[in-house]
């Protein structure tokens, strides 16, 4: 009761700082207004400060010896142990002594929003970090799938189907091409894919794709589909949002071993102000909002930050890679959006995706890529001046180009290029070049070719996306851009359709 206080304590409780006194054993003598606010109403005399907060640097007991004695060391962070919600404190305390008694003041204050940004950063530069090594690792795994591949595709070319050995390379390439999907889903992670976005109406998209979710959830589970009225378009890649969709109801399904319901629900959002969600903030705007809900175990709340990170998985050795919510995350922040996930143990999860409104008067800009025949011909003619640092690349690409009918030049660099282009470069019609290379890159050399031979055709191959390659200055008039890892008859078809095009 203020009433019963001293004068001097009276004025101190209505200071707008947090302020506890305690004997050098931490009772509690006096806690002031602002602190009782901050530590809950356990915070009375006679209390003890360790029933009330939690998570020094060190012992409690260490700390209130240490401060009695005259050494002050530097306040620190703890948690209230009261708080229904996360509290975190800065606390700091210092010696006081009065009428002869050493006692400790504590001056407390409330840091959790400089708490929840410090752990939003560093969550931040951890994504990203493990987003760039994914990147790389991914790189490097397309350069040595692009050569087992090819050499794949060569070997194929001498055995016929009825060849004893034509059953194991068909394996070696189907496996081959699963490792490709798998780097796939590390470059959506990362970010760093090639996106084909289009204008799309949700809803439609969501019906012709209903068939194959109920395939992939089988007899035990049903699925609904509720679409809100007018929905407005979105511009994101129709395969990538698919995905996305096909690896949230697959988890569902996983998280109902007994059957259960999924549904889905589309509705346009608009956010007249940001809102905060998991630590992110959604600016205002326009949003289609997709929920993917289910009905199974849900996920414990220690392990739900943790969802998106990749390899992160909750099953079972063997029945999982842990890239499925890893790649969703991906595709949608790479697209614009944002995508949150809810869950209660026992009751469900709700993954929740917002998705940017397209505006209308961007529709006329959009590109309209031609629609090309395949090329059944695939046999040419002209010369080619191949250009790649990685040897098994190289050597798989010239022996295809050659087989079909070009003449090949190689070069492991882009200098060596540049010279072989200064002796022989008239009998050649097209570049084809690595973008990343030791030395000059692709882009800089095939500019520095130009320059005496404008009308030189350009195909670069990476094993990065199109928009990293665009973004960071690879841009050359009229160049062709293809992914690693591509089979032999994707790269000669790309080179007929070039050379002729």
């Amino acid at each position: 009761d203020a009433r019963t206080l001293s004068a001097p304590d009276r004025f101190l409780d209505h200071v707008p700082v947090g302020l506890v006194r305690m004997t050098r054993e931490g009772e509690l003598i006096f806690v002031n207004r602002a602190a009782r606010a901050l530590l809950g109403e356990r915070a009375v005399p006679g209390a003890r400060i360790g029933e009330l907060i939690e998570g020094l640097g060190r012992s409690l007991p260490e700390r209130l010896t240490e401060v009695s004695t005259g050494r002050v060391g530097p306040s620190e962070i703890a948690r209230a142990r009261h708080a229904e919600r996360e509290l975190y404190l800065q606390v700091a305390l210092n010696r006081l002594i009065q009428d002869g008694e050493v006692s400790v003041i504590a001056v407390i204050s409330d840091q959790t929003e400089l708490k929840s940004l410090e752990a939003q950063f560093v969550q931040s530069q951890k994504m990203q970090a493990v987003g760039q090594l994914a990147g790389g690792v991914a790189h490097d795994f397309n350069n040595l799938l692009t050569a087992i591949n090819g050499h794949c595709d060569l070997l194929l070319l001498r055995h016929e189907p009825g060849d004893s050995d034509h059953g194991d390379l068909v394996q070696i390439r189907q496996n081959a091409n699963r490792a490709a999907a798998l780097v796939r889903q590390l470059l959506a992670f990362s970010r760093k894919q090639t996106l084909r976005p289009k204008i799309l109406q949700l809803g439609e998209t969501l019906s012709e794709l209903s068939h194959l979710l109920n395939r992939l959830l089988g007899a035990k589970v049903t699925l609904r589909i509720d679409n809100g009225p007018d929905l407005w378009p979105v511009r994101v890649d129709e395969r990538q949002f698919e995905q996305v969709v096909m690896n949230l109801v697959v988890n569902a399904r996983d998280a109902m071993p007994s059957g259960g319901e999924v549904e889905i629900r589309t509705r346009n959002l608009l956010l007249d102000k940001p809102i905060e969600r998991d630590r992110a903030t959604i600016p205002a705007g326009k949003y289609v909002l997709i929920e993917v809900s289910d009905t199974g175990v849900g996920i414990p709340e220690d392990r739900l930050a943790k969802i998106f990170e990749p390899f992160f998985t909750t099953k079972k050795l063997g029945e999982g890679t842990g890239l499925g919510l890893s790649t969703a995350y991906g595709i949608i922040k790479q697209t614009g959006g944002f995508i949150f996930a809810t869950s209660e143990v026992g009751q469900g999860t709700t993954f929740s995706i917002y998705l940017p409104r397209h505006d209308p008067e961007q529709e006329a800009a959009e590109p309209v890529e031609p629609v090309r025949e395949p090329v059944r011909d695939l046999t040419g003619q002209g010369g080619v001046l191949l250009v790649e640092d990685e040897a098994p690349v190289r050597s798989f690409a010239a022996r295809a180009l050659r087989l079909r009918g070009y003449t090949v030049l190689e070069a492991e660099s882009g200098e060596e290029a540049l010279e072989i282009m200064e002796r022989d470069g008239e009998g050649v019609d097209l570049l084809i070049s690595d973008v990343v290379m030791p030395g000059i890159d692709g882009p800089s050399w095939v500019r520095k070719a130009r320059e005496s031979r404008p009308d030189l055709k350009v195909i670069f191959v990476s094993g990065y996306a199109e928009d990293v390659f665009r973004t960071e200055g690879g841009e050359v008039a009229g160049a062709v851009f293809m992914a690693k890892p591509f089979s032999l008859n994707e790269l000669t078809q790309k080179v007929k359709e070039v050379i002729e095009g």
